[in-house]
C-alpha cells in the first residue's frame, strides 16, 4: 500500500494547488554510525516503484538527486528486481555522487552471492555502498546465516572484494530478533527497522516496541540506524501529517529514513519537510504518542496498524 496514494490524490499532488517546488539543498545530514559517511536524513526508496512505469520512476530517482538526496535505497526483492532496474536506468548518471545500497533474502552462501551479481548487473554498478541481509524475522534465519555455508559469509567475502562497502541487516518483524542479530555487531555497520509515532502502542510490553527495545540496543553498539514505516505504510495519515510522522521519527537517534516517493509531488514534499527540521522536544513527541494511544483511532496503533509485526 502506497503511503499518500491511499490517503487520496491530495498527498499525491493531483488534486491541490501545489506550493512552489523544492529547491536543492539544504537537506540535513548525518553521520551513519561509525562508518563516517555522511548521508541525508531522508533517502528514495525503491519498493513502492512497482505501481509506476519505468518512465516516471526514473523522473522520481532523478528529482531525487537534484534536490540534493545522496541515499538511495532498494532491495533486490522489490516488484522481483523491477526496483532495481529503475535504478539501473537512471543512476549511473551520478553513481559516485551518492551512497547506493540494496539487500538480498537469501540466507545462504551461494544464494546471497548470485543475488548480489545480480544486484550489480541490474542497476549498472560494479559495487553498492551498503549491502544488507533483507527481512531477518526469526530467530531460525539467524541460525541459517551464521551457519556454515550461510549467507554471512558471501557477505563478508563481498566486502573484502569490494564489492560492497558496508554490511548490515534488516528486520521490521520482531524487535528480539534485532536484538539476537546485535550480538554479532561487530560483524554489521548498520540496521533498518520500523520506528514511528505509534510504536510503542502495540502492546503494554516494550518487547514489541522497536523504539523502546531494538532502538536502544543499536544505539548502544554503535552501528547506524535507519528507520521505516514513517508513515505505518499510510494508515498513520488517517490523523497524523507527513510532517508530524517524518519529524518524530527523525527525532529519534537514528540517522536517516528512506521514503517511498513514487511521484514527483511525493518527493518535493518530503524534501521540503527535511529541509525545515528541527528535533521535536520530549514534550511534542509525548503529545504525538498520545494522540496515537488514545483510543480515539483504533487503527492507527496496534495490530490494525502495525500487522507486520510478528504477534
Amino acid at each position: 500500500m502506497n503511503r499518500r496514494v491511499f490517503a487520496g490524490v491530495v498527498f499525491a499532488g493531483l488534486a491541490a494547488p501545489r506550493a512552489a517546488r523544492a529547491k536543492a539543498g539544504d537537506i540535513p545530514m548525518r553521520t551513519l554510525g561509525r562508518t563516517g559517511e555522511k548521508i541525508t536524513i531522508i533517502g528514495q526508496g525503491g519498493a513502492r516503484f512497482g505501481l509506476i512505469p519505468l518512465d516516471e520512476g526514473k523522473a522520481v530517482v532523478r528529482r531525487a538527486y537534484e534536490l540534493g538526496i545522496n541515499y538511495f535505497d532498494m532491495a533486490r526483492a522489490y516488484t522481483k528486481g523491477y526496483g532495481e532496474e529503475v535504478y539501473g536506468a537512471v543512476i549511473p548518471e551520478f553513481r559516485k555522487e551518492i551512497f547506493l545500497t540494496t539487500k538480498s533474502l537469501q540466507r545462504t552462501r551461494q544464494g546471497a552471492e548470485a543475488d548480489l551479481e545480480t544486484s550489480l548487473r541490474t542497476m549498472k554498478t560494479d559495487h553498492v555502498d551498503l549491502w544488507q541481509l533483507h527481512m531477518v524475522s526469526t530467530m531460525r534465519e539467524v541460525e541459517q546465516i551464521f551457519a556454515p555455508g550461510g549467507a554471512i559469509e558471501a557477505f563478508e567475502a563481498a566486502k573484502k572484494a569490494g564489492k560492497c562497502r558496508y554490511i548490515g541487516y534488516t528486520n521490521c518483524r520482531d524487535p528480539q530478533v534485532h536484538v539476537e542479530m546485535l550480538k554479532h555487531a561487530e560483524r554489521f555497520d548498520t540496521c533498518l527497522m520500523p520506528l514511528h509515532v505509534a510504536d510503542t502502542c502495540f502492546s503494554e510490553s516494550p518487547k514489541m516496541s522497536f523504539e523502546q527495545t531494538a532502538l536502544p540496543a543499536a544505539v548502544e553498539r554503535g552501528v547506524g540506524i535507519f528507520a521505516i514505516k514513517v508513515f505505518g505504510n499510510a494508515f498513520l495519515l488517517r490523523t497524523f501529517s507527513a510532517g508530524d510522522c517524518l519529524r518524530y521519527t527523525l527525532s529519534l537517534p537514528i540517522t536517516a529514513t528512506p521514503l517511498g516517493a513514487c511521484t514527483l509531488g511525493q518527493i518535493e514534499d518530503d524534501v521540503r519537510i527535511a529541509q525545515k527540521f528541527k528535533p521535536l522536544t520530549a514534550e511534542e513527541k509525548q503529545a504525538l504518542v498520545a494522540r496515537a494511544a488514545s483510543g480515539k483511532f483504533d487503527a492507527i496503533r496496534g495490530p490494525a496498524l502495525e500487522y507486520w509485526k510478528t504477534r
